[in-house]
C-alpha cells in the first residue's frame, strides 16, 4: 500500500497547491499532505452552492483548522449552467467545470499554482463524469496517481488523525435526483431539510431519495433496524413528510453509494 511518505514525495515538488476541498476523508488527506510538505504554499477551497448539505461547510472549516491549512469558501453558480439543471447522466461534468473553473482562477491569482483533488482509485470503477472536467482543467488526483483506493484513504487518515478519518460520505445533494428530473433550488432545499431531520433523530447514514412529492429514505445498514421498527419508521416518516414529501417509503435495503448510478437514466422508481 502506498502510504503518507509517497503522497509527501508526489506533492512536494509542487510550487503551492489549491485542494478542492469538502472536508471528507479523501480531500482532507490530500490537505492534510499538502499543508504539510507545502506549508503556507497549500490552500483549501470549499464550493458553496445550494447543493451543499446543512453543516458541511461548518465541517470543513473545522477539518481545515484541524489538520493545519489555509482555507477560503467560495460561491460556485452550477445552477446556472443548463446541463446541471437538466440532469443528465454528465450532470457532474458541469458541476465540475463550474467548480475547477473557479478552483483554476483563484491557482492563477497565485502564479505556478497546480489544483489537488481528492479523488481516489475507487472512484475509477464509478460512472464518474467529473474527472473528464478535471482533465479539461489540468486538475491533479494524488491518490489515484498512486493507486490509494477508499479504504487505504480512511488508513492514512487514521494515521494522519484526520478528524474526518470515520466520517459517512457526504456528497452533493443532487445526488439523491434521478437522473431526467431537474435540478432546481426548491428541490435542493425539500431534500436538505428532510435529511437534516433524519441525523438530528440521530442517523449518520442517509438518503432521501427525491421523486417528486415521493420520497424513498435510505438508511445505513448499522442504523436501518431501529429504521425499521413500528415507531422508528413511524418518526421517518413523519420528519420527511414534515420537509415537504407527500408519500414516503422507508427502504428495507441499507444505503448503497451508487445506487441511482446503477439505476441508470429513467429510473423513477419509489
Amino acid at each position: 500500500m502506498s502510504g503518507i511518505g509517497d503522497l509527501e514525495r508526489l506533492i512536494a515538488p509542487l510550487e503551492s497547491a489549491v485542494v478542492a476541498f469538502s472536508g471528507g476523508v479523501d480531500s482532507s488527506v490530500v490537505a492534510t499532505v499538502a499543508a504539510r510538505v507545502l506549508r503556507g504554499g497549500a490552500l483549501a477551497v470549499t464550493a458553496v452552492s445550494p447543493a451543499l448539505a446543512e453543516g458541511e461547510l461548518e465541517r470543513a472549516r473545522s477539518v481545515a483548522a484541524a489538520v493545519g491549512i489555509r482555507h477560503e469558501a467560495i460561491s460556485t453558480n452550477e445552477l446556472a449552467r443548463p446541463g446541471y439543471r437538466s440532469n443528465g447522466r454528465d450532470r457532474c461534468y458541469h458541476c465540475k467545470t463550474e467548480l475547477y473553473g473557479s478552483l483554476a482562477r483563484i491557482a492563477a491569482r497565485h502564479g505556478d499554482t497546480t489544483v489537488l483533488s481528492g479523488a481516489n482509485a475507487d472512484d475509477l470503477g464509478d460512472w464518474r463524469p467529473g474527472l473528464r472536467a478535471a482533465s479539461e482543467h489540468g486538475v491533479r488526483h494524488p491518490l489515484v496517481e498512486l493507486g490509494i483506493g477508499k479504504q487505504e484513504v480512511r488508513e492514512l487518515a487514521r494515521a494522519l488523525d484526520v478528524p474526518s478519518a470515520e466520517e459517512p460520505a457526504s456528497p452533493c445533494l443532487a445526488s439523491r435526483i434521478p437522473y431526467g428530473t431537474e435540478v432546481n433550488p426548491a428541490t435542493l432545499a425539500r431534500i436538505d431539510r428532510a435529511e437534516s431531520t433524519l441525523k438530528r433523530l440521530g442517523y449518520s447514514v442517509v438518503r432521501v431519495r427525491h421523486y417528486g412529492d415521493r420520497a424513498r429514505v435510505e438508511i445505513g445498514e448499522l442504523e436501518l433496524p431501529r429504521a425499521l421498527t413500528g415507531s422508528g419508521r413511524r418518526a421517518v416518516v413523519e420528519a420527511v413528510r414534515g420537509a415537504g414529501y407527500r408519500s414516503v417509503r422507508v427502504s428495507e435495503k441499507p444505503f448503497r453509494s451508487g445506487s441511482l448510478n446503477a439505476a441508470r437514466s429513467g429510473d423513477r422508481r419509489a
